[in-house]
């Protein structure tokens, strides 16, 4: 939901570039980690984001709050933009395993740090194989920190649609994990619809 003071900010913005300023410092880092963890890469993010505030400035006469909270329609511009983005690119979106952060990093020694590494890589390879609504809801919910109805009103799908996604993309990665960690002789005998990818 919008605060009072957020609505009346938002409201000023449609007339006052000031106020829309200060929504951009809110929300641009927030919209970057965002699209960057879409996209994989530092450049493309950065335009997409700019893109994405200079589209929200254009339209923002338009919005009307709804009771949703702005940063919504700030992620649905975004999605719209990066779902073009790869459109263009004619290419499914990658994560990249080179630049990407988990949130939280333990203090290990060598050994615990390696399989630490090895199991963070293995996570986000299966990740990149799922469709990119199954990667959205992974990066709105671990990335971004949000509630099943925030990232509801992101996605314009109820908060049980939303749940229930989540459950079959957990799904989705266990069972990619089971394939991945049986023995190379069972996975060559594995039925053909585990090893591709899940959709």
């Amino acid at each position: 939901m919008l605060t009072t003071d957020e609505n009346a900010l938002v409201e000023r913005a449609k007339t006052d570039p000031t106020a829309f300023g200060i929504l951009y410092e809110s929300y641009v880092n927030k919209i970057y980690n965002y699209i960057y963890y879409r996209v994989g890469n530092q450049h493309d993010a950065e335009d997409l984001t700019a893109r994405t505030f200079y589209r929200a400035l254009d339209h923002i006469n338009r919005y009307v709050n709804r009771g949703a909270p702005f940063s919504a329609w700030l992620y649905r511009i975004a999605h719209n933009l990066v779902a073009n983005w790869h459109r263009d690119q004619s290419r499914r979106k990658i994560i990249s395993l080179e630049d990407i952060k988990l949130r939280v990093q333990r203090r290990d020694g060598p050994h615990q740090m390696a399989e630490q590494k090895e199991e963070k890589d293995e996570l986000l390879v299966a990740i990149r194989r799922l469709p990119p609504d199954r990667q959205q809801i992974l990066i709105l919910k671990f990335v971004e920190g949000m509630s099943n109805a925030e990232i509801g009103e992101v996605m314009g799908r109820s908060e049980g649609a939303i749940k229930s996604l989540y459950h079959r993309t957990l799904l989705s990665l266990r069972e990619m994990f089971d394939v991945e960690a049986q023995p190379q002789d069972k996975k060559r005998n594995a039925p053909e619809h585990q090893t591709k990818e899940i959709s």
